[in-house]
């Protein structure tokens, strides 16, 4: 994509419509998600993905074994009620 300012106005609601083009060459699609920052007179939209199950289930494997191999139990990480 050309780095070339787009145009682009917010609806009664605040909904702002990204350029197809742009949506093209960022593979945005209906439901993608975006951390939102603003300050001052700048937005920024940054695209972010979400993990898969299978990630999440690869990231709590991997937690687990750290946590064996360096001898930490449930009970020295959770809280008392």
């Amino acid at each position: 994509m050309k780095e070339k300012i787009k145009l682009t106005t917010s609806s009664f609601k605040g909904q702002v419509v990204i350029p197809q083009e742009v949506r093209r060459e960022l593979r945005i699609e209906e439901g993608t998600k975006f951390a939102v920052f603003g300050k001052g007179d700048t937005i920024i939209l940054k695209k972010i993905s979400v993990p898969t199950v299978k990630d999440f289930e690869k990231l709590v494997s991997f937690g687990a074994k750290f946590a064996k191999k360096k001898g930490i139990k449930k009970e020295d990480v959770l809280e008392d009620d």
